[in-house]
């Protein structure tokens, strides 16, 4: 299974955030052979980290190294998921949240995410795991 974590998803994860669960802390470092992250949920948190909407108990700097440390590997845009975020429909306007939708498609991964307007797309959303 490869999965594509959602921003918030990243950061409950890396900061140890009891909202993210035991069994997908579980499907993030056993059950899943690939965990990718977009570069736009990147892109977020560098914008909510400068505008000071977030804080992180790592520097922006060393997420870099931190995500090799994780084995999650930072998915770029391409011209295939500017295409599919362009087809998309317009469920939802989040611009983040519709690339990691186009890349998850595209890509026929899973998604882990809380976020409930990813379920009006053909995604296979994870939010609760039974191991």
């Amino acid at each position: 299974m490869q999965v594509i974590l959602d921003t918030h998803v990243f950061i409950w994860y890396i900061e140890g955030n009891q909202k993210l669960s035991p069994p997908l802390r579980h499907v993030i470092e056993f059950a899943a052979d690939e965990i990718y992250l977009s570069i736009v949920s990147l892109w977020e948190i560098a914008i909510k980290l400068s505008i000071n909407k977030l804080r992180l108990n790592y520097a922006f700097a060393g997420l870099e190294n931190l995500l090799a440390n994780l084995n999650i590997s930072v998915l770029n845009i391409t011209w295939q998921h500017l295409e599919a975020y362009r087809n998309l429909p317009l469920h939802h306007r989040d611009p983040f949240d519709r690339m990691i939708i186009a890349q998850a498609q595209h890509h026929n991964f899973s998604v882990i995410s809380k976020d409930g307007n990813f379920k009006k797309y053909n995604v296979n959303l994870i939010w609760e795991w039974e191991q």
